[in-house]
């Protein structure tokens, strides 16, 4: 455990941009975790008398046409919709890899069948594809996670397909089954551990994607349904009042998501590094 630390701590010291998006990082999950327990105000709580308010001490971010704080619903809709980046991130992972690992080392039928329905996926534009499913399924919290899972499904299996096509035949997978491991033993234990570098960024990239399509669909009203805070509404809720000069309406959560987005970004070259078992030695 203390050689892991030290080797993380080496990864993210070694490069500021990398400390910097570690912190950013951080400062994202404490916001979800505590953000309603800090929020000034009750973030669904309206007061016309206050509707429209520019940014002051009082409201920080300003206030909406209903009157609500914007600083509280923007912290409140941080835990929905980094939750929802990383279940979907979650799901996509576990099942891509898994069948990508399966088509590149058993190859055959299990590649055609694996490998076309990705390339089917990859097909339809992907936020159409999640418009599509969520249209069809409801636009509940659970189906925005299953669309945005399934398309970023092919990412992973074409990564673990790749790496697992490469070293399938390897000298340390030609021991380890000389040694009497099995198949699942080669792909858990041997395989697995030799994508993880290039999976772990794709796992960055797919955050960053995961919410800018669950705001995308949140902001063309397939998404999240209001009045529940999430960056994707609360940047729609604004969008009209811009032209007007009201613009901090969608300003702040739009600059929020758009910091997010950026930091997961950031983030793919640090994951690599911290998984690459070459970096270790």
């Amino acid at each position: 455990m203390d050689e892991t630390l030290k080797h993380i701590r080496h990864v993210l010291s070694e490069n500021p941009v990398t400390m910097l998006a570690a912190a950013l990082f951080a400062l994202f999950v404490l916001l979800a975790l505590v953000g309603p327990a800090i929020a000034p105000y009750d973030p669904l709580a309206s007061d016309a008398a206050a509707a429209l308010q520019p940014p002051s001490a009082a409201h920080w971010f300003g206030t909406d046409v209903l009157g609500r704080d914007i600083l509280s619903r923007t912290l409140v809709a941080t835990r929905l919709d980094l939750g929802i980046a990383v279940a979907a991130v979650a799901l996509s992972f576990a099942l891509g890899i898994t069948l990508g690992l399966a088509a590149g080392f058993f190859g055959g039928w299990w590649d055609t069948i694996i490998t076309r329905g990705a390339d089917t996926i990859m097909a339809f534009p992907l936020f159409v594809l999640a418009m599509g499913i969520v249209a069809a399924l409801g636009n509940t919290v659970g189906n925005i996670v299953l669309a945005t899972a399934i398309i970023n499904l092919p990412f992973y299996i074409r990564v673990a397909r790749a790496e697992a096509n490469v070293r399938r035949g390897a000298g340390f997978i030609e021991a380890a089954r000389l040694a009497g491991n099995g198949d699942a033993r080669i792909l858990a234990v041997h395989l697995f551990p030799n994508i993880l570098p290039p999976a772990m960024v794709q796992v960055s990239l797919n955050m960053g994607w995961a919410i800018l399509n669950a705001a995308g669909l949140s902001f063309i009203g397939l998404g999240v349904r209001p009045p529940t805070p999430e960056w994707g509404i609360l940047v729609a809720e604004g969008a009209q009042f811009i032209v007007s000069g009201e613009w901090w309406v969608s300003f702040f959560p739009g600059a929020v998501l758009m910091l997010a987005v950026f930091t997961f970004n950031l983030l793919g070259d640090a994951l690599r590094d911290i998984f690459d078992p070459r970096r270790r030695t």
